[in-house]
């Protein structure tokens, strides 16, 4: 005769254990964008160059906490999201302040005209539900973009005469 065996109470609450560990754990938790004021454009999580991971936390952190046209990026490219746009913007430093590149209309200074109110005030994102979770932006379009705003910005500070390029992230950096 064949009897059935009942899992055991310990069985069960190590199941749980597990399933809440899992579920709750900063891995699971990670996200891939997050918001930075004041206009929520979105920051990749995802970049280890970009937003390096905390030693004490073991989660990304953004290398800024806003993105302001006086911000300073410590990395060349950055790289910052409307999510209603097909790609990300380039930031980039220059004399007059950040700048961003769009291949479709070449470099400008930060943020965007449509990110501001008619006094120049910043005008937020409404952000979709879950932006935080939207897939990491393209490979390809990142390795055949950066060169093209590398070289854009290049051409837009050449009226500055400054002596030395900035050193720029490699795409691959980014990625």
């Amino acid at each position: 005769m064949i009897t059935e065996r009942k899992p055991s109470y310990s069985f069960l609450v190590l199941i749980c254990f597990v399933a809440l560990f899992l579920a709750y754990s900063p891995v699971a938790q990670a996200q891939n964008w997050m918001a930075l004021p004041p206009y929520n454009t979105l920051w990749p999580l995802w970049s280890p160059a970009l937003s390096p991971v905390d030693p004490l936390t073991g989660l990304p952190e953004p290398l800024v906490t806003e993105l302001l046209p006086s911000t300073i990026l410590p990395v060349e490219p950055a790289l910052t999201w409307d999510p209603a746009e097909a790609n990300p913007w380039l930031l980039y430093n220059t004399p007059l302040g950040m700048a961003y590149y769009d291949p479709a209309f070449g470099v400008n200074l930060w943020p965007p005209t449509f990110l501001q109110d008619p006094f120049g005030l910043p005008l937020p994102l409404t952000l979709p539900v879950g932006y935080e979770l939207l897939p990491p932006t393209d490979p390809l379009w990142i390795s055949s973009t950066v060169p093209l705003g590398d070289a854009a910005v290049l051409d837009y500070l050449l009226p500055f005469g400054l002596p030395v390029p900035p050193v720029f992230l490699p795409p691959s950096a980014i990625i």
